[in-house]
């Protein structure tokens, strides 16, 4: 397997050399040469564990191993000690035609951990082999900066530069990033939104100079190895559903992003049966927007809202640039187009383009909750079986629940457990959502972090000092 960049300017590698980097050398982001078919394999990989599925979907993008060497970081990675049972992502279903995949069993109980926890072995063995450090730069909204560290900390190798909006996360996503003491772990929290702090790793990260001399790696799903591992989730998701292969399952996913959902279209893509890709975003709707009307048009300061589903307040989806890559005919040309137009204008319309055929072609809809929604989501839910839905979650459970279709089934995509957002919760339910013991207390520890504002130069003067 070859990859590329989105932009066309980096030279064909392999997924090892791809492994540990952000954004391709010339500003894009990376992508296989071609997607897998695997039409045939389905019926044998319907009864797979997790961890074997998984095998048979990363041994297809990273054929640079040698096959026992990825099982065994495979194996060491989907366990039930990590995620809580052999299933690793139990199906439940809320309703008739209507399921839930739940992905938030992990060490930090959000979805984000699926992908995090492998690419802490696969850092970990990359960087022993080249005998090489690595300091990782990312940003979240919320829950990616509390998997990445969670998966990283302690690893001699490597030290994690975070980014995070301050004061826009929840108290409990906030004490699991900052309360963590670890010496190669470094919380930035910057005056603005995620998408100034996601600006800033793509300012940095697109600095080659800088980011070679000081080993510059990237988590956050710009990553290629973060998306090709929730990939797996989807083959998961669809066989926990469907009768056989012939049956199209829909899936709606909760996404600001973008890269959960891109891990749909590649399983789609590569001839899983998916009927359609619902995106279910919150006030901040530039995705919805965009497969409504065919203009993308990224927000700015004040125009991002600060919303009860806070992962997700988000108007700049770093992934896109992967889902239109493939809807351009994969012409990198028109990528820099695009991209040149939103760096110029905020935006880009394919509406009256020959492009606009090949997304209303891809298989995606879409659908915007706001708090009101939510609130009466997680009511409803709680009220029919006791079950506490996330915010995220209760906007993608009201999205799906307004697109589904008669004899096909339904999934939505988990985000995280409802414990981390209890402001919401509480105002939904009255009462305060289950807390797993080693969560007691989580708001009361010590935290540390630095508060930096916009600022990339003052970002890089802090790598320079504090990177290994």
């Amino acid at each position: 397997m070859q990859y590329l960049s989105t932009r066309g300017k980096m030279p064909p590698a392999r997924f090892r050399d791809v492994l540990l980097e952000g954004l391709a050398p010339d500003g894009g982001l990376v992508v296989p040469a071609q997607y897998p078919r695997v039409d045939s394999l389905l019926p044998r990989w319907r009864g797979l564990s997790y961890a074997q599925l998984a095998l048979q979907v990363l041994s297809l993008y990273a054929d640079d191993y040698e096959p026992a060497h990825l099982e065994r970081m495979i194996r060491r990675t989907y366990t039930p000690a990590i995620f809580g049972s052999e299933s690793i992502t139990p199906m439940v279903e809320l309703e008739p035609g209507l399921h839930l995949l739940q992905l938030s069993n992990g060490p930090t109980l959000a979805f984000k951990d699926l992908a995090m926890q492998l690419l802490g072995v696969l850092f970990e063995e990359e960087l022993a082999r080249r005998g090489e450090n690595l300091n990782i730069l990312g940003a979240t909204s919320g829950d990616t900066g509390s998997a990445a560290e969670v998966a990283m900390r302690g690893r001699s190798r490597m030290r994690v530069f975070m980014l995070s909006p301050y004061g826009r996360m929840s108290d409990f996503q906030r004490a699991q990033m900052y309360s963590l003491q670890d010496e190669n772990i470094f919380n930035i929290a910057i005056e603005g939104s995620f998408d100034d702090c996601q600006d800033l790793v793509k300012a940095i990260g697109s600095d080659v100079a800088f980011k070679r001399e000081h080993h510059l790696g990237a988590v956050n799903s710009i990553n290629w190895a973060r998306i090709v591992a929730q990939v797996v989730y989807y083959f998961r998701g669809y066989f926990s559903v469907a009768r056989d292969e012939s049956e199209q399952v829909d899936f709606c996913v909760p996404s600001g992003n973008f890269g959960n959902v891109l891990a749909g279209w590649i399983a789609r893509q590569m001839g899983l049966p998916i009927g359609r890709l619902i995106v279910a975003t919150n006030e901040n709707d530039v995705l919805d927007e965009f497969f409504r009307t065919g203009r993308y048009r990224v927000r700015r300061g004040a125009e991002t809202y600060v919303t009860s589903s806070p992962s997700m307040d988000i108007s700049k989806a770093s992934n896109f640039e992967r889902f239109i890559f493939d809807i351009v005919g994969r012409d990198p040309g028109a990528v820099r187009e695009l991209w040149w137009s939103i760096d110029t204008q905020a935006c880009f319309d394919l509406k009256h383009t020959p492009f606009w055929g090949a997304v209303a072609a891809s298989g995606f809809s879409s659908g915007r909750s706001n708090h009101a929604d939510r609130i009466a989501t997680i009511r409803a839910q709680f009220e029919r079986d006791g079950r506490m839905l996330d915010p995220h979650t209760a906007d993608g459970v009201k999205v799906a629940r307004e697109h589904r279709r008669a004899g096909v089934p339904m999934v939505c995509l988990e985000t995280a457990q409802a414990v981390k957002f209890a402001q919401t919760i509480r105002e939904a339910i009255g009462r305060e959502p289950e807390r797993p013991a080693a969560f007691r207390g989580i708001e009361e520890l010590p935290q540390r972090y630095e508060r930096f504002a916009s600022d990339p130069e003052q970002l890089r003067q802090f790598l320079q000092v504090h990177a290994l």
